[in-house]
């Protein structure tokens, strides 16, 4: 496949911490779009550098209506999709520049790894992700508080990987979290339990999943072998179910009220 057939896509708000790592590893991309919810830090600046790169700005309303709104700027028959967080790998790469010119399939996942500062773990909680599909076969949609992205024809699997390693601070981890559990917790109520995943269905007892998490992080995925990064990654991800579980309490306390008040 031509990697000039490809054009990457990237949202940004804030991403001065990121954004250097990620467009630096876009070098062999002749056009790179990047969807900006007016930044107020230097992400903009940092974005200007790179020639290839040509900026939209979008208030924000929604990821899937972002990346939306990003792919009517595409012009190439592929898109990769990529967080501002996100470093994609020499090897992932030239696997992608060895694919035929038409491979057979309209996306591929790609398997994601997880980095602490720089330093990649040896497993983390993170699914493959459909990243590189064709433009006029792709529609995201909202899915709690993340996105993600329906493809109309089948999905190969690359074997290079994706690199997710976030340097912003963690009191911007902690505000994310918050925003986010409000949307999981909307999703997790609205849902009917057969179309949930397990992981969501252990969410909903209030009680398992910030357990199964951590034994999944530290003893499963090895996190233990990591040090104290393996540790950094596990207290993230028991705290985010932590959290999500006493907004999901809170939640049922508001629901018990209305219908006493009703």
């Amino acid at each position: 496949m031509q990697l000039e057939t490809i054009t990457p896509l990237i949202l940004t708000y804030n991403e001065a911490p990121n954004i250097d790592r990620t467009l630096a590893c876009l070098a062999w991309a002749s056009q790179i779009v990047v969807i900006d919810s007016f930044s107020t830090d230097d992400t903009l600046a940092m974005v200007q550098r790179y020639p290839q790169v040509q900026v939209y700005q979008r208030a924000f309303d929604s990821f899937a209506e972002q990346c939306n709104f990003g792919l009517t700027h595409i012009t190439t028959p592929w898109t990769l999709s990529l967080d501002a967080d996100y470093q994609v790998s020499p090897t992932l790469v030239d696997e992608i520049r060895a694919l035929p010119a038409e491979p057979g399939v309209d996306g591929f996942q790609v398997p994601l790894r997880y980095g602490i500062f720089g330093q990649p773990l040896r497993g983390s909680a993170m699914p493959p992700r459909t990243v590189l599909y064709r433009t006029a076969q792709a529609t995201y949609v909202n899915d709690g508080h993340a996105h993600r992205v329906c493809v109309d024809g089948p999905v190969g699997q690359l074997q290079g990987s994706i690199l997710h390693d976030d340097r912003k601070p963690l009191s911007h981890w902690l505000w994310s979290q918050n925003r986010y559990m409000t949307l999981e917790v909307q999703k997790l109520t609205n849902t009917p339990n057969h179309e949930l995943s397990l992981g969501d269905r252990l969410r909903k007892t209030r009680v398992l999943a910030p357990f199964v998490i951590g034994i999944y992080c530290l003893i499963v995925k090895g996190g233990i072998f990591d040090g104290w990064r393996g540790l950094y990654y596990a207290w993230q991800r028991i705290l985010a179910e932590l959290l999500l579980a006493i907004y999901l309490i809170e939640d049922d306390w508001h629901q018990e009220n209305r219908k006493f008040l009703v």
